[in-house]
């Protein structure tokens, strides 16, 4: 399988995590997004959204965005498991990687940021768009998470949750949020920090890092 991607797209880190967490090997392919790669012919008949990841199988069969092909993985290759067994369970891990994942980091991603900047806003109010986002969607995770065991999101063992949760946190800390306000969120994140599965998906160690 080839995952393409860039090394900073929070979207790519989290297929990098649970690709990782699945003992699944695959080559990347890069494709630079500040550079505009993505909008190259030979990637747009790859995926006409133009944006990473996709993932594309042995038998050339291609995949795009990241919590899709996400559960895929997690359908071809159920263990370990990256959502609950019992449904209640995954509608909540699936509630919460989607704060993030579809109405946190789009706000925020380079492309709505790029617009802003096209529209005539000061670097400093794009960049404080960017802060405010993240900082929405981290109060709602924050909440969600009242009383709920961990280390991880949602209990003994990473899910969905905590795959879409350590990417955007890392967002976060570009955009100068302060994430003491955070201490459920903090304790999930250390937890994974202990998994090889997640410190080796972090974008300092990818092979196009800058």
């Amino acid at each position: 399988m080839k995952l393409h991607g860039y090394f900073r797209s929070s979207a790519a880190w989290r297929v990098r995590i649970a690709l990782n967490l699945k003992g699944l090997a695959v080559s990347q392919v890069a494709h630079h997004l500040r550079r505009g790669e993505q909008r190259e012919p030979a990637y747009l008949a790859l995926n006409p959204q133009g944006l990473v990841p996709a993932l594309e199988l042995d038998d050339g069969t291609v995949l795009t965005q990241s919590l899709a092909i996400i559960e895929w993985l997690d359908e071809v290759h159920p263990a370990p498991a990256l959502l609950p067994a019992d449904p209640l369970g995954r509608a909540r891990v699936r509630a919460f990687a989607l704060v993030l994942a579809a109405d946190t980091h789009p706000l925020q991603n380079l492309k709505v940021l790029n617009e802003l900047r096209r529209l005539g806003l000061a670097e400093e109010a794009v960049i404080d768009w960017a802060r405010r986002a993240n900082t929405a969607g981290l109060d709602a995770c924050e909440a969600l998470l009242e009383g709920v065991p961990g280390p991880y999101c949602f209990g003994p063992a990473p899910t969905l949750a905590d795959i879409c949760l350590v990417p955007q946190l890392g967002n976060a800390r570009r955009f100068g949020v302060d994430l003491a306000r955070y201490p459920r969120l903090l304790g999930r994140e250390a937890a994974c920090q202990t998994l090889a599965a997640f410190a080796d998906a972090v974008p300092s160690r990818q092979p196009d890092a800058e």
